[in-house]
């Protein structure tokens, strides 16, 4: 059986709230409810400590540049703990780039043999690859 809230009826609109039962189920209704509360807080919690700690790439200097010249990317969390390779990416494939000088804040590398074009930063963090969002421009 079906217990509604005590408030008037509103004809065409669904209660909020309800209990289904002689009520004696509340106090369990509402110890679920604080469980995946708790559970939601913990997963928002951990997804933003893990954010915290990965490498963040916030620039790149010069944007643009030939074969071979050297470029400085900076960011936080990008030295050799965590940004184990650097490379340009485009539409289809990733061009591996040789790292010249690297710290938490900024590495330096050589633009690797690649064809003229838009490219985009990316690092490498253990297996997996990041695309940033951060463009360079590799002039002919």
């Amino acid at each position: 059986m079906a217990t509604l809230s005590a408030r008037a009826p509103v004809f065409g609109k669904t209660p909020l709230s309800f209990t289904v039962g002689n009520g004696s189920g509340s106090s369990k209704g509402r110890s679920i409810r604080r469980q995946w509360m708790l559970l939601a807080a913990a997963v928002f919690l951990a997804s933003i400590v893990a954010a915290q700690n990965s490498p963040q790439v916030t620039a790149v200097e010069p944007a643009s540049g030939k074969v071979n010249d050297t470029v400085t990317v900076s960011g936080s969390d990008i030295g050799k703990a965590s940004v184990s390779a650097v490379y340009l990416s485009d539409d289809k494939n990733d061009y591996k780039a040789t790292i010249m000088d690297q710290s938490d804040a900024k590495i330096t590398l050589k633009v690797p043999q690649v064809k003229a074009g838009d490219y985009n930063i990316s690092v490498q963090v253990g297996d997996k690859l990041f695309i940033k969002p951060i463009k360079f421009k590799v002039q002919e």
